[in-house]
Parts: structure tokens; sequence; C-alpha cells
């Protein structure tokens, strides 16, 4: 046994392809994945409509909105990166994937939902200050700051997925090549490998607490000072249009942590069978990326003013271009007569 592990760790053995199992003995599996492809529809034509509206509409170039649009980018970018290739995959049976295409698989799907994550801590930091110092808030939310937290948020989850998949290509696959999930999930991928694991293991460990535990923690804290700072309001009217604000952003936070706690706790404490596990997880990486945009379009008055507004914009520009398009034509009669009536 020794010299096969000798044997092992001196041959450096890299698959050419992994075969992704998806679900097993599951019945009309197909209609789910025709319900993916519903989703993946809605959340582009969702998170689309919101990221234009951000950037035709002057009065949401501002600090709140520069992080909501982060927000529906990495929905949009995550969705696409994650659901038009599991539907490839099992909708027409293509369950084997390049090794090279398998880490990037990866890296994509995973750094989106990072920065969803951590773009809902942003969130909460910008409700606290609007709460907690109101007199303050248009001093340190700033354009500029929340340009910089952004690009700090993605150069660092870049960096760590980078390094995370990175690591993956050092190790040797000489056992099972079948990854037990619906895409190249990175537990289950290190999992395979025969030579040491446990840098990747550590990491795994890094990665749950820095984007499942630590973020939700932080925006329970800030909730904890907005409570305190919302009891010593005086009026019950300010202290709830004060807490109308948050509530947009209470119901993103639940959509998008309580699945991944829930299903993780649930993994730890109890057994699941893998088509549970891989459904959960499905619908736990898909389904706040189609939530998110209807949220803040119909619990934001300013985004639904937006829209609104430019509605009546395209129709009134439709209607002015009608009347040009009429006079013109007018016109070219008028020019035909006179022509005619000259000969």
């Amino acid at each position: 046994m020794d010299l096969y592990n000798k044997a092992v760790n001196a041959t450096f053995i890299r698959p050419a392809k992994f075969y992704l199992s998806g679900f097993s003995k599951l019945a009309h599996v197909k209609y789910f994945y025709v319900f993916l492809c519903f989703v993946y529809i809605m959340t582009v034509l969702g998170n689309g409509i919101l990221l234009s509206v951000i950037c035709l509409v002057k009065t949401l170039h501002s600090p709140k909105y520069m992080i909501v649009f982060n927000l529906a980018l990495a929905d949009l970018c995550g969705s696409t990166a994650l659901i038009p290739k599991v539907l490839d995959t099992f909708l027409f049976d293509r369950r084997y994937i390049v090794y090279e295409a398998c880490l990037s698989y990866m890296f994509f799907v995973h750094v989106f939902a990072f920065v969803q994550s951590w773009t809902l801590v942003i969130m909460a930091y910008d409700r606290f200050i609007a709460i907690c110092f109101p007199l303050r808030y248009h001093i340190i939310v700033t354009k500029p700051a929340i340009a910089a937290m952004l690009l700090t948020e993605w150069v660092f989850l870049v960096s760590l997925l980078a390094f995370i998949v990175g690591i993956i290509d050092r190790l040797s696959f000489c056992r099972s090549l079948v990854i037990k999930s619906f895409y190249c999930d990175h537990a289950p991928v290190f999992l395979l490998a025969c030579n040491d694991i446990s840098l990747n293991s550590i990491m795994a460990y890094v990665v749950f607490v820095l984007i499942i535990c630590i973020p939700p923690i932080l925006i329970a804290l800030t909730y904890v000072c907005i409570s305190i700072a919302l009891a010593r309001i005086a009026s019950g009217e300010e202290r709830l249009k004060a807490s109308k604000t948050c509530t947009s952003h209470l119901i993103l936070v639940a959509i998008f942590f309580l699945p991944i706690l829930g299903t993780n706790i649930a993994a730890v404490t109890s057994y699941i069978h893998p088509n549970t596990r891989i459904m959960n997880s499905t619908l736990t990486n898909t389904i706040p990326a189609l939530l998110n945009p209807i949220v803040y379009s119909l619990k934001t008055e300013e985004v639904l003013v937006s829209i609104k507004k430019l509605c009546k914009r395209h129709r009134i520009g439709n209607t002015t271009k009608k009347c040009v398009d009429n006079v013109r034509k007018e016109k070219e009669k008028e020019e035909e007569v006179m022509t005619l009536t000259r000969h």
C-alpha cells in the first residue's frame, strides 16, 4: 500500500475530462430543466431591465444604486455562467467536460456568487449610515467611496477564487472522475484527488467562513445598530418610513442566505439524498438572481417611478416621431402636386 501511495505521489495524473453525474434516477427530471430555462429567461429580462433603468435614469446615478447595479450584474452573470451550461449538459446529455473547461466553470460560477454575498454586506452598510448617521450620509457614502468598496470586493474575491482554482491544478486524479454534482463544484472536484488535499480542504473552510458565515453576521450586526437607532426616533411615522427603506434589502438577504445556511446545516446534521442536495443547490444558485430585480422593482418607489418615466418618454418619443413622419409625408405629397402642376 505504501509503495502504491509513493507511486501515485510520484506520478502526476491530470484527466482529459470529468463526468458530471447530476440527478440519479429522478423521474420527469426534464420538467425541472424546462423550469430552469424559464428561470433563466426571466432572470435575464428582470436584471436586464433593472440595469437599463439604472443606466438611463440620471436620478438613479447615486451610490445606493451603484450597489444595486453591481448586485444585478453579478446576478445576471452568475446565472449566465451556470444555467445554460447545466441545460446543455443534462438536456442534451453532454455530461463529459474537459478538465480546463471544468476549472473555468468553477471559477465563474463561484466568483459571481461570492460577489452577490459581499454586495449584500455593502448594501447593509449603506442602510446603516443612512439611518444611524443621516446628517453625514452624503459625506460618508459618496460615489468614489462606494466605487472603491466595490472594486476592492471584486479584486479580493477574484484573487481568492483564482488561488482556490489554481491549487486544484496541483492535484492528481487517479480515482473516479465522476463529479457528484450538477456543475464543477469545488468540494466534489478536489475530493476526487488521490494526493494531499489538506490545503484544498482548508481553503474550503476559509470560503465557507468568508462567504457564508461572516456576511450574514455583519448584516445582523448592522441591523442591531439600525434597530437601536430606530427605537430612539420619537415619531412612529418617521420610524416606519425609515424601516421601509430596509425591507427590500432584508428580503434580498433572506432569499440569498437562508437556503444556503439551511442546506449546509442539514448536510452537517443529517443525511440528505444526493438528488435533494443537488436540487436545493440548484435552486439556491438560481432563484435569488430571479427574485432580486423583482424585489427591487416592486418594493422600491424610485425604481417604479423611473420605469414609468422611461415608458412615458418612449411613448412621447414614438408620438413625436409619428407626427414628424406625417408632416414629412404631407410635404412630399405637396411637392409632388406642385411638380405635376408645373408640367
